[in-house]
């Protein structure tokens, strides 16, 4: 198949090209790099700062869209796949969806029906809008809303979701949210991670001090939870000098990001999340257990019954304290955390099998 892979979000497009590719097809990323992070690509569409920026990148891309023609398969990454105004990126989507064979919508990461859902209907306990049926009122979410609802970016978003072959979710709360609007459509793919061929008995038994890492995106700590979990990390480290060191990764390109946390024992990763992030997920495929999103719902969507490798934190920095606490109190078990933190990755991440997943839905008739 040719396959055309528009925007990125945490290396999905780029690692999924891996497996795809791996198993023949086509493949043609093209996106920013997802800002600082600088994932590959194929054709650079990063936009450069001012209006000036803007209005370079539109022309740009008027002048490759003839090269993305003639796909088997269009899959964008998010309804703003593009460093555009939503008003922009219309006919853009208007000219692929015309010149091209099924076009597919990512469910990634934040849009109009993850804000509008998660603001009003509320179906998950918590997320990046609410506490149980409280609104989160923090600065970010207030902006996300305010962005989303109501705006042409909605109007991009509808239209899209409404006139694509198909939705992949990939994560569960995702899913929870847009198969409530789209059940027919939407289909839970797992996200993909290149192992590297890594394997759960080459995980070394643990010694010395336990190494706690956590990522800090630009702008976006209190809307992810960093700041808590930072906080709790600090104060238990304070606790255990001798036991625990924080290390600490801050707007770092991806190849400085993944150097940075080699050696870790752990990643704290996402408060609001119910599943690991990419993140937390190649942190996991090294043998660095997660702290952050393990909740019964990730599992169960994945028929994993047996492995439970994910140090599941609820909301608060309470809990964050409560788990690394924890993990001091019970240092015999890190070791079978990394190998089964390694098998679990293996088990379902593996971007091999997952691309086969893909190919599956972007062939089956349910996405027609």
């Amino acid at each position: 198949m040719r396959i055309l892979l528009l925007g990125e979000y945490s290396n999905v497009h780029a690692t999924l090209a891996e497996g795809l590719r791996t198993l023949g097809n086509e493949v043609v990323v093209a996106s920013n790099g997802d800002f600082w992070k600088d994932y590959p690509r194929d054709i650079d569409l990063a936009r450069k700062p001012g209006k000036i920026g803007g209005l370079s990148l539109y022309a740009k891309i008027l002048s490759i869209l003839p090269r993305m023609r003639n796909f088997d398969v269009v899959q964008l990454i998010n309804p703003m796949f593009l460093e555009l105004k939503a008003q922009r990126i219309a006919p853009i989507y208007r000219q692929l969806k015309r010149s091209n064979g099924k076009v597919f919508l990512g469910a990634f990461g934040m849009d109009y029906y993850w804000a509008k859902i998660n603001s009003e209907q509320m179906p998950l306990r918590y997320s990046d809008f609410n506490i149980g049926k409280r609104l989160r009122m923090n600065a970010d979410a207030v902006k996300e809303r305010k962005d989303w609802i109501g705006t042409p970016k909605e109007r991009l978003n509808r239209r899209i979701a409404e006139e694509c072959d198909g939705i992949i979710a990939g994560l569960y709360e995702y899913y929870a949210t847009y198969s409530n609007v789209f059940p027919e459509k939407t289909r839970f793919i797992p996200m993909p991670i290149n192992t590297g061929g890594v394997k759960a008995h080459d995980i070394a038994p643990h010694e010395g001090k336990i190494k706690i890492f956590i990522g800090i995106s630009r702008g976006r700590s209190e809307y992810k939870g960093t700041d808590i979990m930072l906080e709790a990390a600090l104060e238990v480290a304070q606790r255990h000098s001798q036991e625990m060191e924080i290390v600490k990764a801050e707007g770092l390109p991806f190849r400085e990001y993944r150097r940075r946390m080699e050696g870790s024992d752990a990643i704290l990763d996402q408060l609001y999340s119910y599943t690991p992030s990419m993140n937390s997920l190649l942190a996991m495929s090294k043998g660095i257990i997660c702290i952050g999103g393990g909740e019964p719902e990730n599992y169960d969507i994945l028929n994993e019954t047996e492995l439970r490798p994910i140090i599941n934190v609820q909301p608060c920095r309470e809990s964050v304290v409560e788990q690394l606490e924890w993990l001091l109190a019970h240092k015999k078990d890190i070791t079978q955390l990394k190998r089964d933190s390694v098998e679990y990755v293996c088990r379902h991440h593996d971007h091999i099998n997952v691309a086969c997943r893909y190919l599956e839905f972007w062939n089956s008739e349910s996405s027609l």
